[in-house]
Formats: C-alpha cells, structure tokens, sequence
C-alpha cells in the first residue's frame, strides 16, 4: 500500500470520528480546535490572517522563530548566522539533514526559492501569488548559496526590521517540489519542515495535520490535530461546553466567565501586540477634511466599548504602535477622549453634517473580537453628533477581498493587526508607498509626506534608540493626522478543556501545537 494511500485511510478514518460528540474528550492523540473562519490559504507567502498563521506554524518553518513566550529571535532552520558591520549581508548557516514532508532535501536552494518566488516577478512561479506580504523583504537585492548549507542575503540599505520579519509566516520556507507539482493549487497541498504534516483540508469543515515522526526537534506528543472553522461565536462557544472541540480560539468576552466559572476548563489570556481600528477613507469627503476625522475619534465612547462589549478584554488603543513594544511606545500620546461636543464643533466646521457613511463591517474573523456589536456601537455615537452609517456586513474572506482592494465604494471598514515589529503597521498601512495598487494594505488611501520619510528612516536605523525615538515621532503624527479610528488593544484569549495539557498563548498570536498533549 502506498504512502498516498495510507495517509489518505487514515484522513478518512479521522474524520468519520470528527462527527461525534465523543472524541474531544475521548481521544487522547487528536486535538480539535476551534478555529473562528475558514483559512485563506496554507501557502505562508500568500496567507495573511493569524487564523491561517496558527496552522502554518506547525507545519513550516524559517531561519529564525520568536522563542517561546517572548517575541525575542532564536535559530530555526538556521543554527546560527552573522550580520556584516554595515548592515546590509546576513548570512544563515543551516541545519543538516533535515527534509521537508514530501520527502525532499531542505537546503540552501530552498530557501533561496521561497524568497525569490514572492519578489522576483520573473520567477516561473512568481504566478501563484499574489504574495501580498512581500512588503516585508523588499529591502532583499540579491540571495547567494555558497553551497547547500548557507544562504546569503544582501541588502539594498540597512533594514533594521528584516530578522524580525523573517520570523513572521511570510518567511516560513516552503518545499520548491511541492510548488513546482502543485503550482497554483500549493496552497491545498502544503509541505514544508514543521513537526506536524498536513493531512486533508475539507471546505468549511476541517483542515487535518498530522505528526511528523520524523520531526528534527523532537516528534509532537499528538498524532493529529484538526482545526475547526465555526464562524458563529455563539456555536463555537457551544461546540467547547458540549465536549464537541477541545479547546478555541477567540472566546467572546462575555462567555469568558462561563468557562472561568467551570473547573472543566482552563482560560489563557495573553497580551501581544494587536490593534483593532477603523480605517478612514482619507481619498473622498468627508474624511478628506482631517477635523472630520478627529471628530470621529472624540465621537466614539472606546472606553464603553472595552468595558461593555468587550468585558474588559481589551485596552482602549492610542495608536497603530502596540505597548507591546515598550521600547517604541510613546507614552505622551495619549488616547482621543470621548468629547462628543468637540466632534460635533469639527463637523460643523467641516461642513460634513448629515454626511452618509457607508461603514464595512466583517461577521468575524482573526482579532476582530466582536465586530458587529463594535460597529453598531460606532455606528450610534457617530449618529449622535450628525453622521448617517450604514453598515454593510460580509464574511471574513469575502471582506478581506473587497478591503485590501481598497476602499473605493466606502468611507470606513474595521480592521485588526497583529504585528511582529514596531515598523510593520505602520509602513504596511499608512505608508504613500502601501496603498493597494502598489501591494500593500494601506486601503484608506491616507498620504503624509513626513510620516513616509519618518517610517523610511526608521528602517534603516539599526540603534534600538534612534529607531525609537523615529517611531514616537510617527505616533504624535498618527495621533494628530488620525488617519483611523483608534479602538482597542486586545488581551488574546483562548479556552481549553482540562485534559489538555501544555497549550499556551503566544506573544506573536500563533499557537505552537508541538509540545501539547491530553491526558
């Protein structure tokens, strides 16, 4: 019986037991974890949601990973590398022996493979893009394999986020064999190095990995884990207290105590660094008129949403620079009060009274938290000083599609990052250079000539005070320009029943699945 074969019984075999109710508590290798949508993509340069990345990160790897618990770098792939002393050449040294799951040899050219995929766009395979992360390593000239063992990346200038953005799941390698076979449709046959393989993915109902015995850090404790899109919080909530999933994702917060309250399970919390925000149209009236966007941001009550939609899971946010980052955050910025008086001064200096906002709204997805709640809650305190909403409702992957296009037919869609570095964010999202017809995520169309050269040198900066100093000066700008609507920092949360043992949260917002296991 061939491989094919026996991977595909025993695929076969597992989810036939998927539907009872039994086996979250029963079976002691398989984990079922609830996951809050349905997964872009399994090809990391393509994926952009955490809900994608925390099935990635068991199944690839990169030449660095944050260590567990901190977002602090250590060896992956590589075993060790060196930085010249200007800069600009990073030179990784690999491990030996090691193959990716469809049994080729992971080595220098690999690596060389998956970068060169994402930014040369005459690469034979640049076409199963788009790679829209690609951002990250374009400050990358060239990349050299002196031999099988070592990968050389030399820089265009200086780039002082580039081994943080290297640990991201942009840079997670990928098996060339498995591109080259599957082409486009990589992303439902993904291989890579990580210490689980992947399985089986059943739309809308089930993406499989299994271990990977062969697994160079040591095989994983559980033979298989099966992440479950439900999408209705509510169901998810339901699945966890029946015994139908092990453990979820994302608790809403107002079924947190439930589960606090209840010795079945034990709850994780978590601070990383996420912002939740609504993007503001700055290309079209109103919110072309910078009072009309402070207005918005003294309008909204951010300080009842955390409390009362959000049960204190989250921090009213200041800026698009988390305090995560302590060495990069401002603490002179503060919040935007909520002075409904001043917002409707702003607005009647706008002349932008009675304006009609059409305000995109997403059913959930990864960090969003309670979207819809949040947004019916803006959508009251911005009608209360002379601002018609509308909101307009889709799914997760349909809403990501009509937002990262940029927003052409509307004047505020509600947005949720969680960032590897204090550069990320910001360049990716506010950056002239980040709008979306030039790859980036910058979807609100928002253009400041001195935020751009700020963010620039920022990067090129390798002192850690000097970079600092550059990103609190790109808050004050933020904070003043207020190209969004700052809302809330997250505190992440997940649940799991108490036979799961080793699960824990990650600064980074990936879940590390290796050493997990059930009692």
């Amino acid at each position: 019986m061939n491989m094919r074969l026996c991977r595909w019984i025993a695929s076969f075999w597992l989810l036939c037991f998927i539907s009872l109710p039994t086996l979250a508590v029963n079976h002691p290798n398989v984990l079922l974890l609830g996951q809050v949508a349905e997964p872009q993509s399994l090809d990391p340069q393509v994926a952009t949601a955490a809900n994608d990345s925390r099935i990635l990160v068991n199944l690839y790897e990169g030449l660095v990973r944050n260590a567990d618990g901190t977002l602090t770098l250590e060896p992956a792939l590589a075993q060790s590398w060196s930085i010249s002393d200007d800069g600009l050449t990073y030179t990784f040294h690999l491990r030996e022996n090691i193959k990716f799951h469809d049994g080729s040899p992971f080595n220098a050219d690999a690596v060389k493979f998956t970068f060169e995929r994402m930014l040369d766009n005459q690469h034979p395979y640049y076409h199963t893009g788009p790679f829209p992360l690609s951002f990250f390593f374009s400050a990358i000239d060239k990349i050299t394999t002196p031999n099988d063992k070592t990968v050389v990346f030399t820089l265009k200038e200086p780039f002082a986020p580039f081994l943080s953005n290297l640990a991201t799941p942009a840079g997670l390698i990928v098996s060339p064999a498995a591109v080259k076979q599957y082409d486009k449709d990589f992303s439902r046959h993904p291989s890579g190095t990580g210490p689980f393989k992947f399985d089986e993915w059943t739309a809308n109902q089930s993406v499989v990995i299994s271990a990977n015995e062969d697994y160079w850090d040591g095989k994983p404790s559980l033979q298989h884990v099966v992440f479950r899109p439900i999408t209705d919080a509510n169901t998810r909530v339901a699945e966890m207290l029946s015994g139908g999933i092990d453990a979820m994702v994302e608790v809403p917060a107002d079924n947190v105590p439930l589960f606090v309250n209840d010795n079945r399970f034990h709850v994780y919390e978590a601070v990383g660094p996420h912002v939740w925000y609504a993007m503001l149209n700055a290309s079209q009236p109103p919110f072309d008129d910078v009072r009309v966007r402070q207005a918005v941001n003294y309008a909204v009550n951010k300080e009842n949403i955390v409390k009362y939609i959000l049960q204190d899971s989250a921090g009213v946010a200041q800026g698009p620079i988390s305090s995560a980052f302590d060495w990069a955050f401002d603490e002179e910025t503060n919040a935007y009060p909520y002075d409904p008086e001043k917002a409707r001064q702003l607005i009647a200096e706008a002349g932008a009274q009675g304006q009609k906002i059409i305000f995109y709204v997403t059913e959930g997805g990864s960090g969003m938290l309670d979207p819809i709640p949040m947004a019916t809650a803006i959508q009251a305190d911005l009608k209360a000083v002379g601002l018609a909403v509308e909101i307009q409702t889709f799914e997760w992957n349909t809403y990501l599609s009509k937002v990262n296009a940029g927003l052409k037919q509307a004047h505020m869609a509600e947005m949720a990052w969680m960032t590897n570095d204090p550069d990320t964010l910001p360049f990716l999202t506010l950056h002239s250079a980040s709008w979306p017809d030039k790859g980036g995520f910058n979807s609100g169309y928002y253009s400041n000539k001195q935020l751009d050269e700020l963010l620039d040198k920022a990067r090129v900066t390798n002192n850690l005070e000097e970079r600092a100093q550059l990103y609190r000066q790109v808050q004050k700008i933020v904070h003043q320009d207020a190209p969004w609507l700052f809302v809330a920092n997250w505190k992440q949360n997940a649940v799991a029943n108490e036979h799961v043992k080793h699960f824990k949260l990650q600064p980074n917002f990936n879940l590390l699945l290796k050493d997990v296991r059930k009692d």
